[in-house]
C-alpha cells in the first residue's frame, strides 16, 4: 500500500532539491514509502517516484504477483524476466510515469552493479539519494510514535524477563537463544538485530559478536536487545553484574549512569544532537574516562534501527517534536569489561525526552 501523504511530502523534497525522482531498492525507504518488505536477492526492483508523485514498481518475474497484490494499480508495475534482464522494463516504466532523463537520486537499497546498468539503459545524472527521506523520516507521526512505544515496552518486559534468567555459568549464546524465545513469547514480530551479550573482558567491545564465553562470578554482563513492532525498533541495553561489583565497576557504572541522564536532561527545547552528546560527555570526560567512551551518543530509531537524527558531535541541527533517538554513553576498558546504559527518548512537543524505556538504570546484581 503506497502512503500518499508520505509521497506527497517526498515529492516536495525532490523539487525543493533539483530532482526529477528518486529511485527506492529493498531498503527501510520502501517499508517507509509503501509497506514493502522485499527479499534483498540479485534481482534489481524497486520503485521510482517521480517529483510529479507518479510511481513505477520495478520487479522481477518472481515477485511479480506480492508487487501487484502490495500496490494493486496504485502503480506502473513493470515485470521483467531472468534471462532478459531488467533494462527494458526500466526504461519502460521511467518514460510511462515522465522520468525520460534528468537529476535521478538513488536510494542505498540498490547496488553498485544496478545503477552501472540503470545509467547504460536510461541516460540521466545519476545522484546520492541515500538520505533524501531523512527529513520525512526523523520526524515520527503520531502513529509511530504509538508503535515505538510499545516495542520499547515490550524491550522493556523482555530485559525485565532476562535479569531473572542470568546467573553465573551460563553461556552468553544460552542468554541470547533465551532473548529471541523471550521476545517471540511477547508478541514481537521479529527482533531489531542480533542481540548482542558480553560478558567480562568481551564488554569492552561495544559490536561484540561471539557467544562462546561461560558468565563468572565478578562479571559484568552488557545486553543490548531490541525488537519490532508494527515495524518499528526498540533498542535498549542494560548492564548487569554477576556476583558482587569491585569498587571500580561500582565507580565506572555509577558514571556512565550519571551520563545517561545528563543526556536524557540535555533533551530540551532547541537542543542539537551535538549539544545532548556533549552533555553526557562531558561527564566522562570530567571523572578522567573520556579516551574510553568509543561511540557517538545516539542514533535515530524508526523502520531502521539506525536512522537521523544522529546524537553526534558536528550535528548542529535543532531537534524537534517527533524526533526518536537511543541516549547511550558507554565505557570500554579493553580486557576488563565495559559499560553501557541505553534508553530510547522521544521528543515531546515542548522539547523534553519523553524515555520509552522504564526498566530500572540502577545496577542490578545478579546473586
Amino acid at each position: 500500500m503506497l502512503h500518499f501523504k508520505r509521497i506527497e511530502k517526498l515529492t516536495r523534497l525532490l523539487s525543493s532539491n533539483g530532482l526529477d525522482a528518486i529511485f527506492a531498492g529493498p531498503s527501510t525507504d520502501l517499508e517507509y514509502l509503501a509497506d514493502l518488505r522485499l527479499f534483498d536477492d540479485e534481482r534489481p526492483k524497486g520503485l521510482l517516484i517521480s517529483k510529479a508523485g507518479k510511481v513505477f514498481a520495478l520487479t522481477p518475474m518472481l515477485y511479480g504477483e506480492e508487487m501487484r497484490i502490495a500496490l494493486g494499480n496504485e502503480a506502473v508495475i513493470k515485470i521483467w524476466a531472468d534471462h532478459e534482464g531488467f533494462r527494458r522494463a526500466f526504461v519502460e516504466g521511467a518514460n510511462e510515469i515522465g522520468v525520460t532523463g534528468g537529476r535521478i537520486a538513488i536510494n542505498d537499497g540498490v547496488k553498485a552493479v544496478d545503477l552501472i546498468e540503470m545509467k547504460t539503459a536510461l541516460d540521466a545524472e545519476y545522484v546520492n539519494g541515500a538520505h533524501s527521506l531523512a527529513p520525512l523520516r526523523r520526524v515520527k507521526e503520531d502513529d509511530e510514535l504509538e508503535n515505538l512505544r510499545r516495542a520499547g515496552e515490550i524491550a522493556d518486559m523482555v530485559m525485565e524477563d532476562i535479569s531473572k534468567f542470568i546467573a553465573a555459568g551460563q553461556t552468553e549464546r544460552e542468554i541470547q537463544e533465551t532473548l529471541v524465545k523471550l521476545f517471540a513469547k511477547r508478541g514481537c514480530e521479529t527482533l531489531s538485530f542480533p542481540p548482542i551479550v558480553a560478558s567480562g573482558p568481551n564488554g569492552s567491545m561495544p559490536h561484540y559478536q561471539d557467544n562462546a564465553r561461560t558468565l563468572c562470578d565478578g562479571d559484568f554482563v552488557v545486553i543490548d536487545m531490541g525488537c519490532r513492532y508494527n515495524g518499528y525498533c526498540s533498542d535498549m541495553t542494560r548492564t548487569f553484574c554477576v556476583g558482587e561489583p569491585t569498587d571500580e565497576m561500582k565507580q565506572v557504572y555509577a558514571i556512565v549512569l550519571e551520563a545517561q541522564k545528563a543526556g536524557e536532561a540535555a533533551v530540551q527545547k532547541g537542543a542539537s544532537g551535538q549539544d545532548v552528546d556533549r552533555a553526557a560527555r562531558r561527564v566522562i570526560n570530567d571523572a578522567g574516562y573520556g579516551e574510553y567512551f568509543l561511540n557517538r551518543l545516539g542514533h535515530g530509531v524508526g523502520i531502521a534501527i539506525h536512522e537521523d537524527p544522529y546524537i553526534i558531535e558536528g550535528n548542529g541541527l535543532p531537534l524537534e517534536p517527533g524526533n526518536v533517538f537511543s541516549v547511550e554513553p558507554g565505557i570500554y576498558l579493553a580486557g576488563k569489561f565495559g559499560v553501557r546504559i541505553e534508553n530510547i527518548v522521544a521528543v515531546r512537543p515542548d522539547g523534553t525526552a519523553e524515555p520509552l524505556n522504564k526498566f530500572t538504570r540502577e545496577m542490578i546484581v545478579i546473586p
